[in-house]
């Protein structure tokens, strides 16, 4: 079974969430469930953040039901619509998201999907994400 991963993180590169599908479905289409999905996360005081600033991807998000539900849902979207020329500048700030990715990558159990039901694999991908987040705290504290 092949499976692909959408993260989607802080502008620091800490996972906030993070969801696996088939591979037969379109980037797009768990977008808006994940963003919805972001946990309420804490700052230094008053409540709790519910949904962030802004919204960014590339191009397999950037299809105009998607953009429309991201600016419903009062958040910037700075996602590139599909077909849009290249050189949008998203690529500068995008490599946190590929950082993340790469660091799921790391764990040899998620390269492939082996196992038989999504859930499982998902639960290892949830794993992943509290052991780079472990790291991400730990090495913060040592500065």
């Amino acid at each position: 079974m092949k499976c692909y991963r959408h993260v989607i993180t802080d502008a620091n590169g800490v996972p906030l969430v993070i969801g696996t599908t088939p591979a037969n479905v379109r980037d797009e289409q768990p977008a808006i469930e994940l963003l919805q999905s972001i946990p309420p996360i804490q700052g230094p005081r008053g409540r709790p953040r519910r949904k962030p600033q802004a919204f960014m991807g590339d191009r397999g998000y950037g299809f105009p039901w998607v953009i429309a539900a991201v600016v419903a849902m009062h958040i910037i979207s700075l996602l590139a619509p599909r077909g849009a020329e290249h050189g949008s500048g998203l690529g500068k700030q995008r490599y946190v998201v590929e950082r993340t990715l790469s660091w799921f990558g790391n764990y040899r159990r998620l390269k492939f999907c082996y196992e038989k039901t999504g859930v499982h694999f998902q639960a290892f991908h949830d794993l992943a994400a509290t052991l780079i987040c472990l790291g991400i705290t730990a090495r913060s504290g040592e500065s």
